[in-house]
């Protein structure tokens, strides 16, 4: 049972025979359990080399105007337009900036936009881990062990390392989601889960965690649901005001933030939820919880769920804190299975069930061990063993097929679509002109074009057409309104229906059009901005001389596109 607490001392007695122990344990275990799991987390990451999704570019363009104080813009000059979802990571890009640690040059010899986002994912994952030692100490004479086998399992998975070392936000949204689940299973192993610190603490977290990624707001529910699930009759009361409390405490800084949002952008939700068209969710969602079952090993999560079963069955002094941490849990799970699904690869939106889950079942695992005679502790440890194998297997296949095929490179989309465009646009004595491509991160860092998103993500225009919020369509927009001068289309986007349009052929001409059916794509120029049929020979002769060899000397390069980004940059013939 959950009690009020307000006097410390009274928290202090109530401590377990073993948190007690912990506190004259030696705290070099705990910094040598830490460090060794970072280190071994930053061993994998290293094993993807400089490879930062395309998508972190679009954050990173933002953080460049932001810094220069040009305001939340795409590029200079640009319409205002929230094409970033995750604006406490862009507050940490900025302030990279500003320190002379992000989009300067190079630190130690390595490009600063990579390395300072890769470095400040290690540092999230540090404080993953020493979130996770908080919890294990207070539940077992182990908590250096326990956590080093916690940063063991992480490195294993190539979710969780692929995507916290991506450029994006993920890792700073793991942190936050573990933070607060673990803010609330202290608070409870204390008694104090109904106090003010606690409930303005997790309500903080929870709109912190919104900032980062938009499905973060379904944090906000944790506080209430824990609350429900251990409240009893004399206490609702108490339960009742705190989340009072919690909600107040998220509703200030996320609701400053959503009037800024509205004043600046005129929407109430993230222009790239407009253009993603998120759908609401149903019953039928949680199926997807299968996609993750599969991918950690069917056999894996059956021994896991009996292991959290097991330590639950019997009554002890942790049980009720264990509410806290399934709590966050199912709702990372939850919010997985209603996102619209992702077109990457290897689980993005599922990253913070991995450190949660993680948390849960070795802390589970010990539980069950210390109950066990030793006949009983080997048993447990080989059907561990037993159902790890075969996801250990799957997870390591899982990863070698990711590094040679990994999701869209910011660096070879900084070279495509801004540096080869930006030779198209020399060949024809441009200083101003427009490309519709579907790519904006390495192609907003590096063209002097006016870029428009045919995703969407960054065009609130084009958002509102892809969500079926205005009678234009695509084609009528491209065609008749913004008259794109360059036009790029690539695999899915050559369906959607331009290329095909007879406007096509009557406005532009065609520079170069791939024939590899593994990876279609197709250059556009408009018909009014070439001069003569020299100029357009010259720019297919261009095409012809650079693009055959530039993806080749791409990977050939290991994936690298210099030091520095800036608009401008061209491809050298």
């Amino acid at each position: 049972m959950v009690e009020v607490v307000t006097a410390r001392p009274q928290a202090d007695a109530e401590l377990s025979t073993g948190a007690r122990e912990q506190q004259g344990r030696p705290w070099w275990a705990a910094v040598a359990a830490v460090a060794c799991g970072v280190l071994l987390l930053a061993y994998r990451a290293v094993q993807y080399g400089d490879w930062l999704v395309d998508d972190a570019g679009i954050t990173f363009a933002y953080a460049r105007s932001v810094a220069d104080g040009l305001g939340p813009v795409l590029q200079p000059g640009a319409q205002p337009v929230e094409g970033f979802s995750d604006p406490t990571w862009l507050l940490v890009l900025v302030l990279g900036d500003w320190c002379g640690l992000f989009d300067r040059g190079t630190l130690f010899g390595i490009p600063d936009f990579v390395l300072y986002p890769k470095a400040v994912a290690l540092l999230c994952c540090a404080g993953i881990l020493v979130t996770c030692y908080a919890a294990a100490r207070r539940v077992s004479r182990r908590p250096a062990l326990l956590t080093f086998v916690i940063g063991v399992v992480l490195a294993a998975i190539p979710s969780f390392v692929i995507w916290c070392f991506s450029g994006l936000e993920n890792s700073l949204f793991a942190l936050v989601a573990s933070v607060l689940a673990v803010r609330l299973f202290l608070a409870v192993l204390d008694g104090r889960l109904w106090t003010p610190a606690v409930a303005v603490t997790v309500g903080v977290l929870a709109a912190f965690a919104a900032l980062t990624r938009p499905d973060g707001l379904i944090y906000l529910a944790a506080y209430p649901l824990v609350s429900a699930i251990l409240v009893r009759r004399a206490t609702w009361f108490a339960a009742l005001r705190h989340v009072l409390y919690s909600g107040v405490a998220f509703a200030i800084p996320f609701g400053a933030y959503v009037l800024w949002r509205y004043t600046e952008f005129g929407r109430l939700v993230a222009n790239t939820a407009v253009a993603k068209h998120q759908a609401m969710p149903t019953l039928h969602d949680l199926s997807r919880l299968g996609e993750l079952v599969h991918y950690t090993g069917a056999l894996a999560v059956i021994v896991a769920v009996a292991v959290v079963g097991f330590a639950l069955a019997t009554p002890s002094r942790w049980r009720d804190g264990a509410v806290a941490l399934l709590v966050p849990l199912a709702l990372a799970i939850i919010a997985y299975c209603v996102l619209q699904p992702d077109w990457m690869a290897q689980f993005r939106f599922a990253i913070p069930v991995w450190p949660l889950s993680a948390l849960v079942v070795v802390i589970s695992a010990a539980e069950v061990l210390a109950r066990l005679r030793i006949r009983g502790r080997a048993l447990v440890a080989l059907a561990l063993v037993a159902a790890l194998i075969p996801s250990g297997v799957a997870l390591a296949d899982a990863d070698r097929s990711y590094r040679s095929d990994s999701d869209v490179p910011l660096c070879w989309i900084a070279i495509r679509f801004g540096r080869y465009v930006n030779g198209y646009a020399d060949i024809l004595g441009l200083q101003q002109g427009t490309l519709l491509a579907p790519d904006m991160g390495g192609s907003s860092l590096t063209s002097r074009l006016r870029l428009i998103d045919m995703a969407g993500l960054t065009d609130s225009r084009i958002a509102d057409i892809n969500a079926g919020e205005t009678n234009i369509s695509l084609e009528d927009y491209v065609f008749e309104d913004r008259k794109p001068t360059f036009v790029h289309t690539h695999g899915v986007w050559l369906h959607n229906g331009l290329t095909t349009d007879p406007r096509m052929d009557r406005d532009y001409y065609w520079i170069q059009q791939s024939q590899n059916p593994a990876s279609p794509d197709e250059d556009w120029v408009r018909k009014d901005v070439v001069r003569d049929d020299a100029q357009l020979r010259e720019l297919r002769r261009y095409s012809g001389e650079v693009l055959s060899h530039l993806l080749r000397d791409y990977q050939s390069a290991g994936g690298d596109c210099g030091t520095v980004l800036r608009p401008g940059q061209t491809v050298p013939r």
